[in-house]
């Protein structure tokens, strides 16, 4: 275990709002009223295989892939998104599933190379009301609506990009069986050409923090982001970046990739 700063909302005194510029021209700009809280973060890598996408909301495999420049975004569309997609099915047994974004995280000099850098802000990507209007914005009017009367979720999928293991500012995660929901606090999130809708975190001392450290390159972390179900199983999550204290003096700057998908089930 360690215990490290995270980032949430201290209260709703401030209605929180995100700008998000285009990537390689900014930084996001955030109202709201956020501190730091110190919280446990427990390694999980001996509790791993118990940890379940419809319970915590997020869980770790071993996942290879054949991608070798995670930065051209050719290949990351033709060979990655396959591979993802064939692992969601693999791990949720949804039988479609729609990839439709991904971001590339860089702790070193991201703004300059048009990439983004890792969230330090306790969050969630989707919410009630911004999953359902995403998967009518993605599929075409009469799909959507079918797909919408049955069963859906939205997944992130996460990996460390870099030759060695995760030394900076691994993610962490919420466990979802100890988030109220009173700590889910939406959020607009405003783009140059749209304005979107997601949780930020609202500190709650009873929050359990996982992450895995030193994550490698043959390993993703699937996070559970939205489910349609209302039948008790997790169905929101929250996760940061965070600053370990027991990584190196000097540790190697973070390359990571997370991919976004909905999954549709019969």
């Amino acid at each position: 275990m360690v215990q490290a700063a995270v980032n949430y909302l201290a209260d709703l005194s401030v209605t929180p709002v995100t700008y998000n510029p285009p990537a390689g021209t900014g930084v996001p700009r955030r109202e709201g009223n956020y501190r730091d809280f110190k919280v446990d973060v427990q390694d999980g890598r001996p509790r791993a295989t118990e940890f379940s996408l419809d319970r915590q909301a997020f869980k770790l495999v071993n996942h290879d892939t054949h991608v070798r420049d995670f930065y051209d975004e050719n290949e990351v569309k033709t060979a990655y998104y396959a591979e993802v997609e064939a692992l969601i099915k693999r791990e949720t047994g949804a039988s479609k599933v729609v990839i439709f974004d991904h971001t590339v995280r860089t702790a070193d000099n991201a703004v300059e190379r048009g990439l983004r850098a890792p969230v330090r802000s306790v969050h969630n990507d989707y919410t009630e009301k911004s999953a359902p209007t995403r998967v009518r914005d993605l599929l075409p009017p009469a799909e959507a609506e079918q797909r919408l009367k049955k069963r859906f979720a939205e997944y992130n999928v996460w990996r460390n990009i870099a030759a060695d293991p995760v030394e900076m500012a691994p993610l962490g995660f919420v466990d979802s069986e100890s988030i109220a929901p009173k700590d889910l606090a939406v959020c607009d999130l405003v783009y140059a050409d749209r304005t979107g809708e997601i949780y930020q975190g609202v500190y709650n001392a009873d929050h359990r923090w996982y992450y895995f450290p030193q994550m490698k390159r043959t390993e993703a972390a699937l996070i559970k982001c939205y489910d349609s179900l209302k039948d008790g199983r997790a169905r929101f999550s929250l996760h940061s970046a965070f600053d370990d204290p027991t990584s190196p003096a000097n540790p190697k700057p973070r390359q990571s990739i997370e991919v976004r998908a909905f999954a549709f089930f019969d």
